[in-house]
């Protein structure tokens, strides 16, 4: 082994290091740092901001302008390419760092690899205490990045040189496995960054870590066989780890072969075309009616790649048959042995095509074929009614926002969402035509996520349309990163839906005793009561402001026509429409469990939790 060194800052050789990394699946490769998005202050300025000056030709820079969605604009990106490709962010000390927080979470719960790079007080202390630092009365050690210590699958403090190597290392290891994979922090003090070190030239070889597509252990692939064939009405429900596995086809060919039906979580869904006479839609809390109804007497539910949610379980009211029994599929033990299941612990492409043929002549009983193909066609029939407008001069409801977008959009547009009403009524009424084309972020659920993530999407796949729906909840809290695809020139549409407060959890709210406490954009008058008057807030103008073009929709027919300007232009472009607040969405079909008052004087709590105890004695613990 060469002894060759060359000397370089700490930041230096971080940045030169993460430009010379690769991920491998399949043959395919792909840059594991595809990009580094930075805001600078003290903590970082000096050290890796010069370094990606140094380095600019090997490593891209994006500057953005709230810490939180730098982290959700890398989430968008690694989704967007099946985890085999994530960005690096870089933060000051003090508020830039815990700004990153929610996004690490949001990494972490979702298993998306993100690098963070926070940087950290003075490892020598010298200058203590620093602006901004974190003085802790019995932990020297402990700065404001240890917040992001339990939202992190690797944290590291590089406090010296030389101790950059195996942390660096450790860090590219997890962020390319498949099954440990989340946000990763190197927290860099800020003389660190700065000094030189000695650097083997080893260290910026080029290195290709691959990602592994592990088989199926063949004593559990046997008792999987065994039970999926004792099953009279088996279901699969694919989740999130179907599409970071690019397991679609062979999911297809299991499913065309055997006739089991697919129900997809928020993570899952467009697992199977919408088309497909096998998919079901959305289960759970924001499922469809078939595939509620399915889950409820299904004796073998088969878990693709999925965690399994209280939305996904109806809060463990929803798999009722008295002697159901689950199959999880999943290349994390961690969640493969959730509710007693039988386990296939492996990639679940792999895990599929081995089941595919040893199934091979098996299907289910046709009148079980023809029960839930028979059901689909009724729910095909709600959707097409939540979606139609017959009145094309009306103001149109959220529903018929979607149907008005479901006309316009091409197979491979992506549509991003993550919190509000607008989950569940995608979840039920959104008909996915690609892999790719559904994108909810749901593990969080974290407001303000779409606008960035739309950015690191637009990144990840700079020829495809993307479409980010948001209401006005989520556009005021961070609308910021519209500055950002103007800069970038990046051609996201933001389809921005007014319709006057909360209408998510307002009505949660209204539900469980809170009688819309707090959840409302109305006026305060003088008693305390709010007046019914919305707020003259104008959130096409603040668009506007920030450097978008903007198109206003009064009526389904205008709305329909914005949304074609918009998908053909080549600027970033918003949709403004004020909806028709009234309820068009199909109802819940299966519970979700928010804890009421036990003990209330107010009516509406009383009969709140009256409801509570009849939905809660029908949780089961699956053993």
């Amino acid at each position: 082994m060469s002894t060759t060194t060359v000397r370089l800052t700490v930041a230096q050789a971080l940045v030169r290091f993460l430009s010379a990394q690769y991920t491998e699946r399949d043959g395919v490769r792909h840059r594991l740092i595809a990009g580094t998005w930075g805001i600078f202050g003290h903590g970082n300025v000096a050290g890796i901001g010069q370094a990606l000056i140094e380095y600019a030709g090997d490593m891209p820079y994006h500057q953005g302008r709230n810490e939180q969605s730098m982290v959700h604009a890398a989430v968008g990106h690694a989704r967007h390419l099946n985890r085999l490709s994530a960005q690096a962010v870089t933060t000051s000390i003090g508020p830039g760092a815990t700004n990153l927080v929610t996004g690490a979470a949001l990494a972490t719960i979702n298993r998306l690899p993100v690098l963070l790079l926070p940087g950290d007080y003075f490892a020598s202390h010298a200058p203590d205490p620093l602006l901004q630092q974190l003085e802790h009365p019995v932990e020297a050690d402990v700065s404001v990045n240890d917040t992001l210590r339990p939202v992190s699958r690797y944290f590291d403090r590089v406090t010296r040189p030389e101790a950059l190597i195996p942390s660096a290392l450790n860090a590219m290891r997890v962020l390319a496995d498949p099954a440990e994979t989340g946000a990763v922090t190197l927290a860099l003090p800020q003389d660190v960054q700065a000094e030189a070190y000695d650097w083997p030239e080893e260290f910026f070889a080029e290195r290709i870590w691959r990602v592994r597509r592990p088989a199926p252990d063949p004593a559990e692939l046997a008792e999987a066989v065994r039970a999926i064939r004792a099953a009279g009405r088996p279901l699969i429900v694919a989740g999130g780890g179907v599409h970071h596995s690019e397991a679609e086809k062979a999911l297809k060919s299991f499913v065309d072969a055997t006739g089991i039906p697919v129900a997809s979580t928020q993570a899952g869904k467009g697992s199977l075309r919408h088309d497909h006479p096998a998919d079901l839609g959305g289960i759970g809390h924001t499922g469809t009616a078939v595939a509620d109804g399915l889950a409820r007497t299904a004796d073998l539910v088969i878990g693709v790649g999925t965690r399994y949610t209280d939305f996904t379980t109806a809060s463990g009211t929803l798999f009722a048959h008295p002697d159901v029994r689950f199959l999880n599929l999943n290349i994390t033990a961690f969640d493969a042995h959730k509710l007693a299941a039988r386990t296939v612990v492996a990639d679940a492409r792999a895990a599929l095509e081995a089941l595919g043929e040893a199934l091979t002549g098996h299907r289910v009983d046709p009148a079980y074929e023809a029960e839930y193909r028979a059901g689909k066609e009724r729910w095909d029939q709600v959707v097409e009614a939540a979606h139609r407008a017959d009145d094309e001069d009306a103001v149109p409801t959220q529903t018929q926002v979607l149907g008005a977008l479901d006309a316009v959009v091409g197979d491979d547009d992506v549509v991003i969402n993550a919190a509000g009403s607008l989950p569940g009524d995608l979840h039920k009424l959104w008909r996915a035509r690609s892999p790719r084309q559904y994108h909810l972020e749901y593990g969080y659920s974290c407001m303000g996520y779409e606008i960035p993530a739309g950015i690191g999407v637009q990144q990840a796949a700079p020829d495809t349309v993307v479409w980010s729906l948001v209401g006005d909840g989520t556009y005021l809290m961070m609308p910021t990163e519209i500055v950002t695809a103007v800069q970038e020139g990046l051609p996201v549409k933001l389809v921005l839906i007014q319709n006057h407060g909360y209408a998510s959890i307002g009505g949660l709210s209204e539900s469980v005793g809170g009688e819309r406490f707090g959840t409302a954009y109305r006026y305060r008058i003088a008693d305390g009561s709010f007046s019914g008057a919305p707020l003259p807030v104008d959130l096409a103008a603040n668009a506007a402001s920030l450097g978008m073009d903007v198109l206003r929709a009064k009526t389904v027919r205008e709305l329909r026509e914005a949304l074609g300007t918009a998908r053909a232009s080549g600027r970033p472009t918003c949709v403004h429409v004020e909806t028709d607040p009234s309820p068009t969405a199909p109802p819940a079909e299966a519970w979700w469990d928010v804890p009421v008052a036990e003990t209330a004087s107010r009516e509406a709590a009383v009969r709140a939790r009256e409801s509570y105890d009849r939905q809660v004695a029908d949780r089961r613990l699956h053993l």
